[in-house]
């Protein structure tokens, strides 16, 4: 089965910036991030369809992270990662990888995610 590793997250203050990592064991036609805080369901932050083809490279964002956050792919490494730039307190949440083999025509839900990473944590501080 597909398998994600994410890394990168960790403890930052307010306006600073992270990038998470993501690494595929095999490839998939669309990757995407999600956070999920205590209690609440796993929300969209970002997708990307994987590869160079008519669908290959094109993201999509949630409306709260849209200029700040970019996702971007290195296919050749089965890598996705995430940019954050210009992190909120409010961005402190627990963030995992996901993967689907059909390319994404949006963020979609979380329950269209077949492959799951473990997660990790980003904490913003004010």
């Amino acid at each position: 089965a597909l398998q994600l590793t994410e890394s990168g997250g960790e403890s930052v203050q307010a306006g600073e910036s992270l990038r998470l990592s993501c690494a595929a064991s095999e490839y998939s036609y669309c990757m995407a991030w999600f956070r999920q805080g205590p209690g609440k369901e796993r929300e969209g932050v970002a997708s990307i369809n994987i590869g160079r083809g008519n669908r290959g490279g094109i993201t999509y964002y949630d409306d709260s992270v849209k200029g700040r956050f970019t996702i971007s792919q290195d296919s050749s490494k089965r890598m996705v990662y995430l940019q954050m730039n210009g992190l909120k307190p409010e961005d402190t949440y627990m963030y995992y990888c996901a993967a689907r083999r059909s390319y994404c025509s949006g963020l979609h839900d979380a329950d269209s995610y077949p492959f799951w990473g473990q997660g990790t944590q980003v904490t913003v501080s004010s």
